[in-house]
């Protein structure tokens, strides 16, 4: 051990020290702040990767505080340096990137990073460590391929969150001491970053053929449930998109840094990957249900996006659009079964989403108001002080949607499409009470920050979409009698 204090400890940061790409990470947040100089992205690379580096972290720069850090690794390293071990950070990723994380620890006694000229990475890594500190003169803490020279180069090496080929490969030289391994991706992982769970969303396709009684219609049915498909193909795609955007206000969140892309289960490079596959395979989908509904996707698609980059940091329109993406769901559905929609159907939907999503956002809010400060939330327009008219404007969008399913449930629609009429009213008092019920919960602090996601949880909920099915089966078929 004595021998060992002797030596420098230096260690890798992207990948290594934090369970991310810091580079990915600040050309997704460039994307975010400044879309329109993404187009400048080709110009830098030609300079180089040190000069595309420096040119990002000019522009962006990342919070070292939520970083996604190596906890396990994080923890040996301050051991190290309490038993007086000098460590040193030693990285590819920009020196302002690289100074940000090692002032934010404040274990480390020298940092080493690209500058604008040089992109300090495998060869020219161990170069640099070997003039600095002799042939074998220091241990090494990495993670990819391009650290095998570097390993070749130290004393000692020690292996962290590398993939079998690359541990094999290091291995082979000798000198690895220690191996940190990489947390295997599990089918969790994967449910959560195409986020399976918002799929029940989708099923809003399914109501213009409930709503227009077409149970018997299989031809309809097949296309809602290829539309389904495609649909919820299309969400996942978004929603990585939306996760990748929205890493710093997630990392902030106590729910959402838990995601994969903000914890660093997920690589945010694998994310990009997958996203636009994802598209292609909603889009081919899409086109086997028809023209009306492929439109009506692309509008969706498109929505969503602006939503993810612009609309949702602007007060109002923010929930305004969110129910609107969620009628598009309603309208997809009818375009995809040939169904020409009712614009009761339509305004009963519009108010309903529109009261969830003011309840998303208080839900969101209610953090704030516990802590008793009236600071913004993150990546939104609004602040503490909003809730109180946020949840006024919420129930009453909840309530007039109330009021239109009655004016609705007296028209001579009604009166032909059921056997027995006055059941459905029942419909009116359910939805009430439900509107109430959820808004109840948000006011006292239990909601989810995903009312739906609350809906499919919640015992009282569950209970209110068995009494409204079960009067409207009991006005389709009337009484046994």
């Amino acid at each position: 051990m004595t021998q060992d204090r002797l030596r420098p400890l230096v260690v890798d940061l992207d990948g290594t020290l934090v369970q991310t790409d810091t580079l990915h990470e600040q050309a997704l947040a460039l994307a975010r702040e400044h879309p329109l100089q993404v187009l400048l992205l080709p110009a830098w690379l030609s300079r180089g990767k040190a000069q595309l580096k420096q040119a990002l972290a000019r522009r962006v720069a990342l919070d070292a505080a939520t970083l996604p850090y190596n906890a396990d690794l994080l923890d040996w390293l301050k051991t190290q340096r309490a038993a007086g071990r000098t460590l040193v950070l030693c990285t590819a990723a920009d020196a302002q990137t690289a100074q940000a994380v090692a002032r934010h620890l404040g274990i480390f006694d020298e940092v080493l990073a690209s500058d604008g000229q040089t992109n300090l990475s495998a060869r020219r890594k161990a170069d640099g460590l070997v003039r600095r500190f002799g042939p074998q003169g220091f241990d090494y803490v990495g993670n990819s391929r391009d650290d095998l020279t570097v390993w070749q180069a130290a004393c000692r090496a020690f292996v962290v969150n590398a993939p079998a080929a690359v541990l094999k490969a290091a291995q082979r030289h000798g000198n690895v001491d220690e191996v940190f391994p990489a947390p295997a991706l599990q089918a969790r992982d994967w449910r959560r970053m195409l986020r399976v769970h918002q799929w029940l969303k989708n099923l809003l396709l399914f109501v213009p053929l409930l709503a227009a009684h077409q149970f018997g219609n299989a031809a309809a049915w097949g296309a809602v449930l290829l539309a389904f498909l495609s649909f919820s193909l299309c969400a996942s795609a978004v929603y990585i998109g939306n996760d990748l955007l929205d890493l710093a206000s997630d990392r902030l969140h106590p729910r959402k840094r838990l995601r994969p892309f903000a914890s660093g289960r997920v690589p945010v490079a694998r994310g990009a990957a997958v996203a636009p596959l994802l598209l292609a395979a909603s889009v081919a989908l899409g086109c086997g249900v028809g023209p009306g509904f492929l439109g009506w996707l692309a509008v969706y698609f498109l929505l969503t996006c602006w939503y993810s980059v612009t609309l949702k940091r602007l007060v109002l329109l923010d929930c305004m659009t969110l129910a609107g993406l969620y009628t598009l769901r309603v309208v997809a559905g009818g375009a995809a079964a040939g169904l020409v929609l009712s614009h009761w159907l339509l305004a009963v939907s519009g108010f309903v989403f529109l009261s969830l999503s003011f309840l998303k956002r208080h839900a969101e809010l209610r953090p704030l108001i516990e802590r008793g400060d009236n600071a913004a939330a993150h990546g939104r327009g609004y602040v503490a002080q909003d809730a109180p008219l946020v949840q006024m404007l919420g129930i009453g969008a909840g309530y007039a949607a109330a009021v239109v399913l009655a004016l609705y449930l007296h028209g001579e629609t009604v009166q032909a499409l059921y056997r027995l009429p006055h059941a459905i009213l029942l419909t009116v008092g359910v939805l009430v009470f439900w509107i109430s019920w959820l808004w109840l919960k948000s006011h006292r602090g239990e909601m989810h920050d995903d009312p739906v996601i609350f809906a499919v949880k919640d015992r009282v909920s569950l209970a209110c979409g068995v009494v409204f099915a079960a009067s409207l089966v009991l006005a389709t078929l009337g009484l046994p009698w």
